[in-house]
């Protein structure tokens, strides 16, 4: 059981700070290039503005690492729960945890696909020099922007270095939501072993 309640506490911390982290990627990627006037103007993506990692892999997640670490350190109103009790509150929080932490991930892996939004040319599309804001990568069904660098400093016009801004945040927020995924698969598991030493030694 001991063992258990440590484990709970470093994966309470872990998740607590994986939280922290992706807050604040999703907050740096509402000021591209740490300018404020495309916040102000609405020319921030939908993905960005959805903030999933601001409310699902930040709070909900943190919240639910604060429930872990109370269980853990078996505070207040924990101190004493029984091992079923024990075992409902795990759930709980390991449900919030992943849920914030899936919708991070599935809104990172879309805006990853879509590309980021930005002013580009559309002379090539209808022959006419013309710009506008909007996703120009997404409908480029033969080259995946990706993998073709030649296009991250070609396409978009504004702002400057859009691409390299979005494909570093949000694969930044795709792996802390896959790591926080992985930390309430772990704490889930450590829950049932916690619960299970428990009853033994009763």
């Amino acid at each position: 059981m001991a063992c258990s309640r440590t484990c709970s506490q470093i994966l309470g911390l872990s998740l607590g700070t994986t939280a922290l982290f992706a807050a604040a990627a999703n907050t740096v990627l509402l000021f591209p290039n740490w300018d404020v006037t495309y916040l102000l103007r609405g020319l921030i993506g939908r993905h960005a503005m959805l903030g999933s990692g601001l409310w699902g892999g930040g709070l909900m997640v943190l919240t639910a690492a604060t429930l872990i670490s109370l269980t853990g350190w078996r505070y207040g109103c924990f101190s004493k729960s029984g091992p079923c009790q024990s075992m409902l509150t795990a759930l709980l929080s390991s449900g919030l945890a992943f849920l914030g932490a899936l919708i991070c991930f599935i809104t990172s892996g879309v805006a990853l696909k879509y590309g980021p939004f930005c002013m580009f040319d559309v002379s090539p599309f209808n022959q006419t020099q013309a710009w506008k804001h909007g996703y120009p990568f997404k409908d480029l069904h033969n080259r995946n922007y990706l993998y073709d660098h030649s296009l991250w400093n070609s396409v978009c016009l504004e702002p400057s270095k859009a691409v390299i801004w979005h494909v570093c945040f949000f694969s930044a927020l795709l792996c802390i939501s896959l790591l926080q995924i992985l930390l309430v698969v772990i704490h889930f598991i450590n829950s049932f072993l916690g619960l299970f030493c428990s009853l033994c030694e009763k």
